[in-house]
């Protein structure tokens, strides 16, 4: 019997209209256009200003965009993951309000929480899905309105972050491409540097916590950087070695977009070009669950079929991860 792996086979976004720049920035607090580049390499962020929307405005707007350029009728997913630290609401799920905004009606969908690692942990949920039999088409959303945890009087994290949906096509194949292998790993010691203290059930919403600011991101900067550039790199390099993939064989390197320093780091450990990884962090920020999948649409054009990609995370958690894949079509066919 031949072996079936899950495949992505088509990739939506939207990023809202209205950007965010260091300029702008540099009214609201301390800091400077070369102070962000020179210790992120950020530039601008788009951010989600329509009032009363969500993130799934976002994953909504992506999953119409990759329905469209796939020709897959709404009818037809059946089963939709979002993956987001940032739910329109604590319940019901935001994969359900997607499904509901676009007409999806034959799916069961739910939402799964890696941080910025989320892509990468909802994609090897969707792969099982379809490896199993039991699914045929499986949307998987990654989207973020980071914006609306951030707290724009901290210079340290309000630089960071925007906010952006994304959605992946993925469906059975027995070729040899498609979903090969993943490494995920987490690290609950991490959970004190980098969280949002309040909003859940062990600190719901108080004066207290509102006065005290406990619903924004909180970053311990220093800490997380060398978690992530050690982890990042190191789960990299072992993907690479246990499927024999040279840097040579390596088409492109996916990564998370947090920090130009973490990717250039993580590059370097794999003995890669900078030709050789995706790069957009100087116009989106940290877009968390958005960034990996943003990536592949805008260099979707220059995939081929049997493209060797790697997608890098670490996030929060800490979460950390990484998927090698071998593309299963030749992108120019959506971008005639």
């Amino acid at each position: 019997m031949e072996k079936v792996r899950a495949t992505i086979t088509g990739v939506g976004a939207y990023v809202p209209e209205y950007i965010l720049d260091n300029h702008e920035l540099s009214k609201m607090v301390d800091t400077s256009d070369e102070w962000i580049m020179t210790r992120v390499g950020i530039k601008e962020r788009h951010i989600l200003k329509e009032e009363g929307e969500g993130t799934s405005f976002m994953g909504a707007r992506a999953v119409e965009d990759l329905l469209k350029k796939t020709g897959t009728k709404p009818e037809e997913v059946d089963l939709l993951l979002c993956a987001t630290v940032t739910p329109d609401h604590p319940f019901p799920a935001t994969a359900n309000i997607i499904a509901d905004k676009v007409g999806i009606k034959n799916a069961h969908g739910f939402d799964i929480n890696g941080a910025c690692s989320g892509l990468l942990y909802t994609l090897d949920v969707a792969a099982k899905f379809i490896e199993s039999g039991a699914k045929k088409k499986v949307v998987v959303v990654g989207a973020d309105k980071m914006s609306s945890i951030v707290d724009y009087t901290d210079r340290t994290t309000c630089v960071l972050f925007g906010d952006a949906g994304t959605a992946l096509l993925l469906e059975p194949t027995t070729e040899d491409v498609g979903l090969k292998d993943t490494i995920l790993q987490a690290d609950g010691s991490g959970r004190h540097y980098l969280y949002q203290k309040a909003g859940g059930s062990a600190y719901p919403a108080t004066h207290e916590t509102v006065d005290n600011k406990w619903h924004y991101i909180y970053q311990d900067g220093k800490t997380v950087f060398k978690h992530a550039v050690s982890r990042m790199a190191d789960v990299s390099v072992e993907i690479m070695k246990r499927n024999n993939i040279s840097p040579e064989d390596l088409a492109w390197l996916v990564p998370h977009q947090a920090n130009l320093r973490i990717i250039d780091a993580t590059a370097q450990r794999m003995g890669i070009s900078r030709d050789q990884v995706m790069i957009n962090i100087e116009r989106y920020g940290n877009t968390t669950a958005a960034t990996i999948p943003l990536c592949l649409y805008e260099w979707e054009k220059d995939l081929k079929k049997g493209d060797n990609i790697i997608l890098a995370a670490f996030g929060a958690g800490f979460t950390w991860g990484a998927t090698y894949i071998k593309w299963g079509y030749d992108g120019s066919k959506f971008h005639k």
